[in-house]
């Protein structure tokens, strides 16, 4: 029942009192972005979301267009302006994504969404993330997700994934709030120090046998065969 309809209740109610409550700091935020930045205010990008739909994500945004001599843009945390590291540090540059999550494109809890590019480098466990909405924070973002890679974070999204429940989701933005008081970014999957995802590894288990596959057909080539 929570699944179906309770979470999507919660999303909606959370979501419309949150923007109630920010719409007069977040139009703060889009002057100081006009004036500091220039346009646009809001950076959107494409972003798949439940079953691999893609839909536009907002944010405010946090860095320039500066590109280098030969017109390509300059490496991420050459871009990051001063107020954007603050609104990354402060989480604020998620606000927009209340947006996001009243037209049922996000939730306010599930996995990250991430590149579109990603979405053929997942194994097929890890494309289970995608079975239910993007978040604005999710389970690996609040379990010390700097220090995990990428094979760990997954493993966040999909135990969330197989256990979505009303407490759960309480206690992540309960922790989520916390790390915001605390001033922790809740989102680094978009951080300028975060190395990309270049696709899966294979588990412990497969490489242990396919190197004992290996290593039973050099015996059996030595021996000549089965006899």
């Amino acid at each position: 029942m929570y699944r179906s309809i309770g979470k999507r209740v919660l999303d909606v109610s959370i979501a419309f009192a949150l923007l109630v409550l920010a719409i007069v700091p977040m139009a703060c935020i889009a002057a100081v972005i006009r004036i500091c930045t220039g346009s646009p205010v809001l950076f959107r990008a494409t972003r798949p979301g439940r079953h691999g739909a893609l839909f536009t994500l907002h944010k405010f945004r946090t860095m320039t267009n500066a590109m280098d001599e030969r017109g390509r843009p300059l490496p991420d945390r050459e871009r990051v302006t001063a107020l954007g590291r603050i609104l990354r540090r402060t989480s604020l540059d998620e606000l927009p994504q209340l947006i996001n999550v009243l037209a049922g494109e996000m939730s306010l809890v599930g996995p990250r969404p991430l590149l579109v590019e990603y979405l053929d480098r997942y194994s097929a466990e890890q494309a289970r993330r995608h079975d239910v909405l993007p978040g604005i924070t999710g389970l690996a973002q609040v379990s010390g997700r700097n220090a995990a890679g990428w094979e760990r974070k997954f493993e966040y999204d999909v135990y969330y994934v197989d256990h979505v429940h009303f407490l759960l989701d309480l206690r992540i933005l309960f922790r989520t709030a916390l790390k915001v008081l605390r001033r922790e970014n809740v989102s680094p999957d978009g951080d300028v120090n975060v190395p990309p995802f270049t696709g899966a590894v294979p588990s412990l288990a497969l490489i242990v046998q396919g190197s004992e596959r290996r290593q039973c057909a050099t015996n059996v080539n030595a021996r000549g065969g089965d006899r």
